[in-house]
């Protein structure tokens, strides 16, 4: 696992310690990696507008819906070759299927690589034709 990601969720969590215990009592416990300062989840609005939003203007980057990195996720996953039956676990899928039918369309090189694929499976083939 990465170290930095570690280290960037220990530091996290002791921030998240620190608000609960500045909360006392009302602070909820919900078990919940990223929480309101109260401990509940945070509602999508609050994601949106006071932490999204503001970083991707500070990245310098267009302005997107947060449900976009779920599809720049997969597609990615899948441009790099990652096995579409691990991006549908991911992604929590009921089948590949759906996986691919979505996202299949994205990777421009699955043409490519299917042509040689079937070239290279023919080549010992080739020379008896």
């Amino acid at each position: 696992m990465n170290t930095d990601f570690v280290e960037a969720l220990k530091r996290h969590r002791k921030r998240q310690l620190e608000e609960a215990f500045k909360a006392g009592g009302a602070y909820q416990d919900s078990d919940l990696v990223f929480a309101g300062q109260l401990g509940g989840p945070i509602g999508p609005e609050k994601v949106t507008q006071r932490a999204f939003k503001p970083l991707l203007k500070r990245a310098g980057l267009p302005e997107i819906r947060f449900h976009d990195l779920r599809h720049t996720f997969a597609t990615l996953l899948l441009a790099c070759g990652v096995h579409p039956t691990y991006v549908q676990r991911a992604l929590g899928h009921a089948s590949v299927k759906m996986t691919l039918d979505r996202y299949s369309h994205w990777m421009p090189s699955m043409g490519r690589a299917t042509a040689e694929a079937i070239d290279a499976a023919l080549a010992p083939h080739k020379s008896t034709a």
